[in-house]
């Protein structure tokens, strides 16, 4: 069962996930969320500088920081990944954020498979602000992809690692859709509440997308395929979802 936390001082609720991500956020009442995308990424420092010029200006603290979308090179070993993630995770704690393990922000992280940038990039940010108790619920559901969370390592637990026919291709979509109705659920949503749904592979999902994504009413908006590949190697498929209040390029 998904374990649900308020995090007071951002206005939004997050579900517990590992200690570099949280696996969603959704703003409590009185709060929305708001989404600012990069149209040219900047190097994952200068990103994080450009989000607290933004915050500030909005009269926002660093605490409203909510998700991030990251572009990263190419997929990292798993050692790689969890040393990439403690340096990730120091900017979040310096910003009153991470404490102790506990990290409530929710993130993607993939890596383009043509022009990839030359180091880890900010694609996008989400915050909170202070809104209507009417609003609708506003949401960013973390990337997610086939294989499951809270395991010693992603290698020995791949849906069909190593395998991208057509059926495997198609197991790893049901694996994650799966995840990613597990963490609607979990903060009080489900499909029909999405705006926008995102797939991220370099393999061929075509024939796969009416039936397995579709037909399961996840892309009511569509679905946003990125040629991306997830941030670990052998990881061949991800998604997420979301719903905010704004989005606004920068």
């Amino acid at each position: 069962m998904a374990e649900v936390i308020t995090f007071g001082p951002g206005g939004y609720r997050y579900i517990k996930g590992p200690f570099q991500y949280s696996a969603g956020v959704a703003a409590e009442p009185g709060f929305e969320i708001e989404r600012v995308r990069f149209l040219r990424p900047p190097p994952l420092a200068e990103g994080f500088a450009a989000v607290e010029q933004h915050l500030a200006a909005a009269g926002r603290p660093s605490t409203a920081f909510c998700a991030c979308e990251l572009r990263s090179p190419a997929p990292f070993t798993e050692g790689g990944f969890v040393a990439f993630n403690r340096e990730y995770v120091k900017t979040l704690e310096r910003w009153g954020i991470y404490r102790d393990g506990a990290n409530p922000v929710a993130r993607t992280n993939v890596c383009p498979d043509i022009d990839p940038p030359a180091a880890p990039a900010l694609f996008a940010f989400s915050y909170t602000v202070p809104a209507d108790r009417t609003a609708p619920g506003t949401f960013v559901i973390a990337g997610g992809g086939e294989a499951p969370e809270f395991k010693p390592n992603y290698r020995d637990h791949i849906v069909r690692r190593g395998e991208r026919t057509p059926d495997a291709l198609r197991e790893k979509i049901r694996f994650v859709m799966g995840v990613m109705e597990g963490r609607l659920g979990a903060l009080g949503f489900a499909w029909r509440d999405a705006a926008v749904t995102q797939a991220y592979t370099a393999y061929d999902i075509g024939a796969l997308v009416a039936d397995e994504i579709v037909r399961r009413g996840a892309a009511a908006g569509g679905l946003t395929w990125h040629l991306c590949r997830p941030p670990v190697v052998e990881l061949d498929y991800e998604m997420d979802v979301r719903r905010t209040a704004r989005e606004m390029p920068r």
